[in-house]
């Protein structure tokens, strides 16, 4: 079956029917990083024309074929961070927007870094919904955090630095993450988590748990 022009977000709706891919799954976001398309929902002519040459794909099957390769192409560490930058951009909807509401921006975090690093996202989401000096996230946080996670040992959080340049939104988390440690470990609940090959023992206070 030959792939036909997809400018419209109708359209890409039925590509994802056509490859048996959910519209919100992560291989969609690396397709359009793929085609470096420009505005969500949307594949110009030339966008759709550049990624299909790359990907190697004039038919729903050898595009199918193609998205395994497609996903371990991005996770390559030279190029996910691209595509985590490339994630938040892709999500600016308006002109001029610069940043994102805190419910799009924990849907967003879960979706592009949550198999990556499940217990730091989860306690970052966990965070912003529960603080409230943030309504959106700009670029500087968000790549800010994909810098935290790649850098900063955790659970320890012992070579973070306040004084380095970090965002501010980023201190105000590891003083929220310390409180969390210093709970008593009878006000604590607590899960198991994989990251990185180990089982965390991931605790929260009981009132975090209401």
């Amino acid at each position: 079956m030959a792939l036909a022009i997809t400018q419209h977000p109708e359209g890409i709706e039925a590509l994802c029917a056509d490859i048996e891919v959910d519209h919100t799954d992560l291989r969609i976001l690396m397709l359009a990083w793929k085609m470096k398309a420009e505005e969500q929902g949307y594949f110009t002519l030339d966008e759709w024309r550049r990624g299909l040459k790359a990907l190697r794909a004039d038919t729903v099957s050898k595009l199918k074929k193609a998205l395994p390769d497609l996903e371990k192409e991005v996770r390559r560490p030279s190029n996910f961070s691209d595509f985590y930058s490339y994630a938040f951009q892709y999500c600016l909807t308006e002109e001029k927007q610069k940043s994102i509401d805190i419910e799009s921006i924990c849907e967003l975090l879960t979706l592009v870094l949550g198999s990556t690093f499940p217990t730091q996202v989860n306690l970052f989401v966990e965070y912003l919904k529960n603080q409230n000096d943030y309504k959106v996230v700009n670029m500087d946080q968000w790549m800010g955090f994909f810098r935290f996670c790649n850098e900063i040992s955790f659970p320890s959080l012992s070579d973070y630095d306040p004084e380095l340049a970090w965002p501010l939104v980023l201190d105000n988390f590891v003083e929220w993450l310390r409180e969390k440690q210093n709970t008593p470990l009878s006000k604590r609940s607590c899960w198991i988590t994989k990251s990185d090959g180990c089982l965390w023992l991931v605790y929260c206070t009981q009132q975090d748990t209401l």
